[in-house]
């Protein structure tokens, strides 16, 4: 049925397409039983698939990755197709409109998207109301950024005080200082910059009874050198894990005609020219730390051998984004029940 309606679809701007899909869903979750039909087709549940990493117990280890849901309100219309987290956000303290369109880029040829949103975002105390009203049905994170107004030096002040408006709200929280469509914002990638954002967060959960864990998301872009400094902080700091990786700069290996992709211009591009990479940088840190620290890893998921290659190299979870949007509703479901399948051959 994608098939069909997938063309339609991509006569539209990437963000019209997004907003018809979630015009769609919403009709839909106002007919009687419409998510749990929704959740029939696509939901697939195995024991094979459980599991618990730091501290939260997963149904299966397919999330969808930060981004899609930006705002913090659609988690449980795309919860019945089959994720077992949903990452919101990245979220800033204040609303920000984020940059001009257009802003966001189909590469077909590729099954890529380049994006230039800069964090457009209705702001943490609209994602915390929406959740008090709306109970989620899944694992929530919060994927949390800096206003693009706030000066690099003052950044901890504004992750603090969205991690403790969203405290009480979310399951995990992740450290966006890797999103390339925000100026500067990848500079808070120094380890002086990066240390004074950690420090203040876990010194801030000291005081909470519930154990929230934080992660880092990391860019593909980094040598490995940088990735090595990273990595020591992340492991005497304490942090739980890392999502690896974010979206990249690099336009290498592309098949889109190159005219076309030098007049998009800036932006982050995510899908399949992405997963070499984010395969490479999972498998690096996974036997840096020898295993012991956990990894989302999200980039450039296409297909369910994708999923289980990142988790043979040492991820503990996946993310899936672009590989949604090109494969359509049913590939959640399609990536569990191949590592379903997987885990009984053994």
């Amino acid at each position: 049925m994608y098939r069909l309606i997938r063309p339609l679809l991509f006569l539209l701007s990437p963000e019209s397409a997004h907003k018809a899909s979630i015009y769609a869903l919403k009709a839909l979750s106002y007919i009687p039983l419409g998510m749990k039909i929704l959740s029939l087709f696509f939901n697939f549940k195995s024991k094979a698939l459980e599991r618990e990493v730091f501290g939260i117990k997963f149904k299966n280890p397919v999330g969808l990755s930060a981004g899609f849901d930006k705002n913090g309100d659609l988690y449980n219309l795309f919860a019945p197709f089959g994720f077992s987290f949903i990452e919101i956000g990245s979220l800033t303290p204040l609303p920000q409109d984020g940059n001009p369109r257009p802003r966001c880029f189909r590469l077909e040829s590729d099954n890529a998207i380049i994006n230039r949103m800069g964090i457009n975002n209705r702001g943490v105390k609209y994602a915390v109301q929406y959740i008090k009203e709306h109970k989620p049905d899944c694992i929530i994170g919060a994927n949390l950024s800096k206003n693009a107004t706030v000066a690099n030096e003052n950044a901890a002040d504004d992750y603090e005080r969205s991690f403790s408006l969203l405290y009480d709200f979310v399951d995990y929280f992740v450290i966006n200082v890797s999103c390339p469509n925000v100026k500067d914002l990848t500079k808070l990638q120094d380890i002086g910059n990066l240390s004074r954002i950690i420090d203040r967060l876990l010194t801030l959960r000291n005081y909470y009874d519930d154990y929230r864990p934080i992660l880092l998301k990391i860019s593909p872009d980094l040598s490995f050198a940088q990735m090595d400094e990273i990595i020591d902080l992340v492991l005497l700091s304490g942090l739980d894990g890392v999502v690896a990786t974010n979206t990249t700069t690099s336009r290498a290996n592309l098949e889109t005609n190159p005219e076309y992709v030098r007049s998009i211009g800036n932006g982050g591009l995510s899908g399949k020219p992405l997963f070499k990479r984010s395969l490479e940088v999972v498998r690096y840190i996974h036997e840096k730390t020898n295993g012991i620290l956990p990894i989302i890893a999200s980039g450039g998921i296409m297909k369910p051998e994708d999923a289980k290659a990142m988790l043979d190299a040492g991820a503990s979870l996946v993310q899936v984004y672009s590989g949604f949007i090109y494969n359509g509703p049913s590939f959640v479901r399609k990536i569990n029940k191949y590592l379903s399948e997987k885990a009984k051959e053994k």
